[in-house]
């Protein structure tokens, strides 16, 4: 087989396993936020298995300018993605879709009028940048939010799927930096080639070996409790539930800021992942800071039914509950209640 035909080889079994997985998410998952991003990320990723070359020169083809653009773009929807994927609160808003359509439209000029006015160099080193930019982004958002994970497999697959894309498209800016404007050569266009079939198709069996409810819960609307819990037939489990659940109503560990499932288990002495398992199976949660929420809420309801707190800002409410600001309060508290706040305390205070 030719240098050529494989290289093609490589493509077409990218963009195949991206368009199949894009399709399986949207048709198993078309309703949860992260799913559909994952799927426009495939997408994505299948138009950059179709177009990439290492070393463009500043002459592209007027076919092949879109392409690259939505490889471009692709990285912002890559970022949404690990967004979602890590925050079940996370929600998609008009600036995004506003970074995504500049992101995208600069590198089509890049293609169409700034590479090939002698400026080769100049468009791929800040395409690139850009990319390096939202890859950092995202890998910020994975090492903020994965510690709060409490499903194990899901946490591992996730952070696979994320370090995977990352470390791909790390490089791969890298590298088109380090030889902007110039011709490479078929040798490497097929090498590169070979590695984003190997990456895909790693994170196709990756996500087979999951349970896609684990990965993608089919409902985020309610996120207090997302699992079943197991019940807890062990003498030992049961002593460290008690003991945990003292530390939220007695002491109200919850309101301290900045506590994370380390420190709490180290309140407990226990190993982390033992009191992570403990939440997720036995009290049903599947996320740390959900978990912390459901009391602060509690606490909070309380106080807003008070009427000796009629006169409370629901503001400071919130922050002697354990909420940093009052936006997360009220979406959280919306999500287990349906209700806002100050509606909550307008019933409570209507039914007395």
């Amino acid at each position: 087989m030719t240098l050529a035909a494989t290289e093609l080889a490589f493509r077409a079994a990218s963009v195949a396993l991206l368009l199949v997985l894009a399709a399986s998410l949207l048709s198993d998952f078309r309703n949860v936020l992260a799913a559909r991003l994952g799927a426009v990320f495939a997408l994505g990723s299948a138009a950059h298995a179709a177009s990439y070359s290492v070393g463009v020169s500043s002459l592209v083809a007027g076919w092949h300018a879109p392409l690259i653009a939505l490889s471009t773009g692709n990285i912002v929807v890559f970022w949404l993605f690990t967004r979602a994927l890590f925050d079940d609160e996370f929600r998609l808003r008009r600036w995004h879709g506003l970074v995504w359509a500049l992101v995208t439209a600069f590198s089509f000029a890049g293609c169409l009028w700034i590479a090939p006015g002698g400026h080769a160099r100049f468009s791929v080193t800040a395409v690139n940048l850009l990319v390096l930019g939202f890859i950092a982004l995202a890998i910020g958002q994975t090492i903020a939010s994965w510690p709060a994970d409490l499903v194990e497999r899901r946490r591992r697959v996730r952070v696979f799927i994320v370090c995977a894309a990352a470390l791909y498209g790390g490089l791969n800016a890298v590298l088109q930096i380090a030889v902007a404007g110039s011709e490479v050569g078929g040798v490497a266009d097929t090498i590169n080639t070979g590695v984003l079939a190997c990456i895909v198709a790693a994170i196709a069996c990756a996500m087979m070996r999951v349970d896609g409810a684990d990965l993608f819960p089919a409902s985020v609307a309610a996120p207090a409790i997302q699992a079943r819990p197991a019940p807890v037939d062990e003498p030992a489990d049961q002593k460290l539930i008690d003991a945990l659940m003292r530390l939220m109503a007695d002491e109200r560990v919850y309101r301290q800021e900045n506590i994370t499932i380390g420190v709490l288990a180290g309140r407990l002495r226990i190993p982390e992942y033992r009191l992570r398992r403990l939440i997720n199976q036995r009290l049903g949660y599947r996320n740390f800071n959900v978990f912390l929420n459901n009391h602060r809420i509690e606490e909070a309801k309380a106080a807003l039914a008070d009427p000796g707190q009629a006169e409370v800002p629901v503001i400071t409410i919130a922050m002697d509950a354990g909420f940093q600001s009052l936006g997360p309060f009220n979406r959280a508290f919306k999500a287990v209640t349906g209700v806002t706040p100050t509606e909550y305390r307008r019933l409570k205070v209507n039914a007395v």
